[in-house]
């Protein structure tokens, strides 16, 4: 397996042809008849490290899930479906019965194997400076049986009517491979082996991502050769290297270019609802904050967010309805809560959040900010299409109310270091899940190191009026009574405005329409496995 860093002073453009010939010599000697092509890529955002539990997040998941793989896989439909495990089931409230696929292997020719489960499930509390943790995927679980090569059972500590979509998101490492793995050997790729349909070749952190095809996939066969992703944040140059030819494929489509590429010969665009919610975190929970002070610039006695009045009055000044239809020209929806209408156990029946700059004007008068006072929002750029400018209109907002805003944008990987450490009052980021309920349980539910709630809760918001009954739809097997549950917790959450839901993202690829067709991912996954060759 080529192993090894793309050579920095080598232009992509030649490093491509050079790639292609790589592979088509070597399906050439393994006796192919033809090469599959090649696919070219310019996606928005980079993975943060090759390490699989080291974050939580889509810009690391999509690339990687290409070279690993789960037991189970969530399809874009969000169906369930065999990966390495060929099929499971509940045989009592707190066991699942899986059967493991036989003859699976890891890209080195180790061989996939039961213990390899348990291995992987106790690594993820154990992966340093994790920036959001993969640990509520195994809280529940209390052991690993295994009763024979094939079968295992999953004993948990209570019902966990979830997981097998808890099990979806963990990528399997191997217990012989990886005992002793780091973050730093999976970046420098020596430890980049996993099961999946492409092989690691290569990785520059924010430059590009190399994978070729895994012959001995025990799958499906890949479709391309070779898969060249390369990390352009700029939307503009995306979509020049599309028009161009350089690339076959873009994501994060900038909203107002959907239209246009839509009009370009040989360009097709690929869009779809997403799970994300883009959304406000306060910091309720502190009483001295950073970037807030008065308008003089001076510290304030007390941090005004964690009155709900404030947050209250924050939410009631964000027009929504004219972010979507304004600044993203459609490409989103208003958000009444904090799931999106695709995800299957949001709350029914929620109200539209209100956009009132006088109600809210008199909200700030009586929680004793009559004049307003100073504060700094920040966000990522270039993590989701038109963030910055989302940033910019929220802080609009809040000056209209009296609150003069300052805008700080940081690029991917420094803002969510720093909004873990909670360096900042109030922060705009996006979750994706097709569960309600595991949205809350990783953004909302109060931190708790021993069961693994909260990873995602940067702020440290605690609402027990809304743990109580997240807990307990999180380990109630009966359908109705879990929609019961968690529509409780939403409300608790849409009331309390403990987080500030702002809209669900639609999210958009363009493709060359004579090279590819694309799946769109409502988890808005950039991976080969949803492009698929053009005859010719």
């Amino acid at each position: 397996m080529a192993m090894g860093l793309i050579p920095r002073r080598e232009s992509f453009a030649s490093f491509l042809r050079r790639g292609c010939a790589v592979a088509i010599c070597g399906l050439a000697a393994a006796g192919a008849a033809q090469a599959q092509p090649t696919l070219t890529i310019a996606a928005m955002t980079s993975p943060s490290a090759l390490d699989p539990h080291y974050h939580s997040t889509n810009n690391n998941n999509m690339a990687l899930f290409q070279i690993f793989e789960p037991l189970i896989r969530e399809a874009n439909d969000g169906s369930l479906s065999p990966a390495l495990a060929e099929s499971w089931k509940v045989v009592g409230d707190t066991t699942w019965e899986i059967k493991l696929r036989s003859g699976a292997r890891f890209h080195d020719g180790t061989p996939f194997e039961a213990e390899d489960i348990a291995f992987t499930l106790n690594r993820l509390a154990n992966v340093p400076n994790s920036p959001g943790p993969f640990t509520p995927y195994a809280r529940s679980i209390r052991e690993v049986e295994i009763v024979d090569p094939t079968t295992v059972r999953v004993h948990t500590h209570q019902p966990n009517p979830y997981l097998d979509y808890d099990l979806t998101r963990v990528m399997i490492l191997s217990r012989k491979i990886h005992a002793e793995a780091t973050t730093a050997l999976f970046n420098n790729g020596k430890l980049a082996i996993g099961t999946g349909p492409y092989r690691y070749v290569g990785f520059i952190l924010n430059e590009r991502l190399s994978i070729t095809a895994n012959p001995e996939y025990w799958g499906e066969k890949p479709e391309w050769s070779r898969v060249e992703t390369r990390y352009v944040s700029n939307a503009g140059a995306r979509t020049a290297a599309l028009l161009s030819g350089e690339v076959d494929l873009i994501d994060g489509v900038p909203v107002h270019d959907v239209t246009r590429l839509q009009g370009e010969p040989n360009v097709r665009i690929f869009g779809t609802d997403s799970y994300g919610t883009a959304y406000l975190f306060p910091d309720a929970g502190r009483d001295q904050v950073p970037y807030i002070t008065d308008k003089q610039g001076k510290p304030l006695p007390t941090n005004p967010l964690r009155d709900r009045r404030v947050r209250e009055a924050l939410s009631l000044s964000v027009n929504r309805a004219g972010i979507v239809e304004r600044l993203l020209v459609g490409q989103g929806t208003p958000a009444d809560q904090f799931a999106p209408p695709a995800v299957a156990d949001r709350a029914p029946g929620m109200p539209p959040l209100a956009y009132d700059i006088a109600a809210a004007r008199k909200l700030l008068a009586e929680a004793g900010y009559p004049n307003g006072f100073r504060m700094t929002i920040h966000g990522p750029n270039g993590f989701f299409a038109s963030d910055g400018e989302v940033l910019q209109a929220l802080a609009q907002g809040f000056n209209r109310i009296g609150v003069d805003t300052q805008v700080e944008i940081l690029p991917p990987a420094n803002f969510f270091t720093r909004a873990t450490n909670r360096d900042f009052a109030l922060f705009m980021t996006t979750y994706t899940s097709n569960l309600a309920s595991n949205t809350l349980r990783q953004v909302a539910a109060t931190r708790d190191p021993a069961t693994g709630s909260g990873p995602f809760n940067r702020q440290h918001y605690s609402n027990p009026a809304l743990d109580a009954p997240l807990s307990e739809a999180l380990r109630t097997m009966d359908p109705g009574r879990r929609q019961e549950l968690t529509t409780q917790a939403m409300q608790q959450l849409v009331q309390d405005k403990g987080i500030i839901p702002v809209f669900y993202l639609r999210v958009n690829w363009a493709g060359r329409s004579d090279r590819l067709t694309y799946e769109p991912s409502p988890n808005w996954y950039t991976q080969a496995q949803f492009a698929h060759p053009v005859a010719r």
